[in-house]
């Protein structure tokens, strides 16, 4: 029976009826095939130098599934030979692909790079047959950031899916998982490092309990207004909240334009861009600047991104901001240089003294928080650990990390997260000083603009993610330590990643790589770093803040506590 009323006796009231077509599935229900969907980035060169990975692991994954599990792979899109790829960049190319195929239907998400999420999110939300999220663990391009993202915006839109992940697709885990799926159509993961804490747990009385409740009440009253400049970047559904969330928590949003960003970077004189850049250069700040800006980074580009700092700092202080986020790799980067440079050196408390229009010098010594790629789910706790941290006089720069990739190191594993482009330069190992400017690469930004590129420090930190469902905000808080891998291996790391991004090496405290990936929410996680003499108050306090706040907290792991 078909799902679809027969239009056609309207025909002899309006002649001039014109029904869509509505074709049948081209890839019908059964236990003995699979669709295989293949979401990707919009931008054609990003899709075209992520084909090769991405033809590699399909072959992989069909090879599997027909020799172990005689299941035939049914590719649901053609490969674009004229365009040189074979994934679906667009929303309008993903409501098509799935309008062919029967409800009904088995479908993997083969992910081996970066994929906008609203490409395949609405039409999985409809989707009633089995769906599995199958990314790469692998650092060549963001396969498992893109996994990842997708899975955060399915827990959002309410979907039921499964995930999973592998090197090489060989290996004992994924092909008991795969089986597992193939049979139940879901999979079952460990995640039990996540434990939901209440408002009256033990954890939270004390001191810092105490202090958390006290600033829960006090944003719920006073309200801390996070700006952002456009919203969906890449395609990220699970980086913008519902209205409802952000009010009920405190924390409601300042729409802003990115147009109105470049208006007010016009303003910005020569003079002013020129003392901005200089004072970085004069702090020891090295730039790898070139000639052809195309593809080398140049003096023109870095002024430009001076001037959005400024106008960044300018308008966050006009409108009583708490936290601001740029949209940026939309739009943005078609009309000016990347916004890295301003965003990690706005969220640093050493920066350029930045003028109002009075010339009053905006917030000297204090970070203002700024969440990349305009991700609510980042600004939430970045915004709430600025003003615990802040309040107890401990250094409050924040900022979040794409959960990129990760290996083992004598015996250890340790995650790569990268941020993609910027860190507050507290962040680095040696400041400023250790901080070198390179042109963003060519085939995310025409436009070129400087990253803030350096291997992060060491220490210990405190790690958060927001997300949602229905209106409810969520919250899983854990603690981690961030280290110095020898120089060797820091490289090796960076070159299979984006070596031209800032990188840090990280263990979270009692979750294993494969926990984590079962149960994270997001494509990034959120750090500030805390000494070890506060790791355990600023937690308990967070959490208790979190819960003030009315947002239902997870505990990750065994954190300091």
């Amino acid at each position: 029976m078909s799902d679809t009323p027969n239009m056609f006796a309207l025909q002899a009231q309006f002649p001039m009826l014109r029904v869509p077509a509505n074709p049948p599935p081209r890839i019908a229900a059964g236990a003995s095939q699979v669709a295989l969907v293949a979401s990707g980035d919009s931008r054609p060169s990003a899709n075209q130098n992520c084909w090769e990975v991405q033809s590699k692991a399909e072959e992989a994954v069909a090879r599997v599934l027909r020799e172990r599990f005689h299941i035939e792979p049914v590719r649901a899109h053609a490969v674009k030979r004229d365009e040189g790829h074979g994934f679906i960049a667009s929303q309008r190319e993903g409501s098509d692909v799935f309008a062919q195929i029967d409800p009904n239907a088995t479908v993997i998400v083969l992910l081996t790079a970066w994929q906008y999420s609203y490409h395949v999110a609405p039409s999985l939300a409809q989707h009633r047959g089995p769906i599995l999220l199958l990314a790469n663990f692998d650092g060549t391009w963001p396969g498992l950031v893109g996994a990842l993202n997708l899975a955060g915006s399915l827990t959002a839109l309410g979907v039921r899916y499964a995930r999973l992940w592998s090197e090489k697709f060989d290996d004992r885990f994924f092909l008991d998982k795969l089986q597992e799926f193939l049979t139940t159509g879901y999979i079952r993961h460990d995640v039990s490092y996540l434990r939901r804490l209440e408002a009256g747990d033990a954890l939270l009385k004390g001191e810092a309990g105490n202090l958390g409740r006290y600033l829960g009440a006090w944003v719920l009253k006073n309200k801390e207004i996070i700006g952002y400049f456009d919203s969906f970047c890449m395609g990220m559904i699970n980086g913008v909240f519902p209205q409802k969330a952000l009010c009920d928590i405190g924390m409601p949003m300042e729409g802003l334009s990115q147009s109105q960003l470049l208006h007010e970077m016009s303003l910005v004189p020569q003079t002013l861009r020129s003392q901005c850049l200089d004072w970085y250069l004069q702090r020891g700040m090295k730039f790898e600047f070139g000639s052809d800006p195309a593809t080398e980074l140049t003096r023109e580009q870095v002024l430009e991104q001076c001037a959005m700092l400024i106008a960044m700092a300018r308008i966050t202080q006009r409108l009583g901001l708490s936290c601001v986020g740029v949209q940026y790799q939309q739009g943005l980067k078609d009309c000016c240089a990347a916004s890295d440079f301003a965003e990690g050196a706005l969220g640093s408390s050493e920066r350029f003294p930045i003028p109002d229009e009075s010339g009053k010098i905006i917030r000297p010594g204090e970070p203002i928080p700024h969440a990349n790629e305009v991700d609510m789910g980042s600004a939430i706790p970045q915004t709430m650990l600025f003003r615990l941290l802040h309040t107890l006089g401990l250094p409050a720069e924040t900022t979040l990390h794409d959960v990129r990739w990760g290996s083992e190191y004598g015996g250890t594993f340790y995650w790569d997260f990268e941020i993609s482009g910027a860190v507050p330069f507290e962040h680095l190992k040696g400041g400023i000083a250790g901080a070198t400017g390179y042109r963003q690469p060519p085939m995310y930004f025409d436009k070129g603009g400087a990253t803030i590129g350096g291997q992060c420090k060491a220490g210990s930190f405190v790690w958060a993610r927001a997300y949602y469902r229905d209106t409810t905000v969520h919250m899983h808080i854990g603690t981690g330590d961030a280290v110095e891998l020898p120089q060797a291996e820091w490289l090796r790391r960076s070159k299979a990643t984006t070596e031209v991004w800032p990188l840090m090496n990280a263990t979270l405290h009692g979750i294993t790589r494969d926990q984590f990936m079962a149960g994270h929410q997001s494509n990034h996680i959120t750090v500030a770093y805390v000494d070890r003499a506060h790791l355990g108050f600023v937690t308990r306090a967070l959490t208790a803040m979190a819960i003030a706040q009315g947002m239902q907290v997870e505990l990750a792991g065994t954190p300091a506590l």
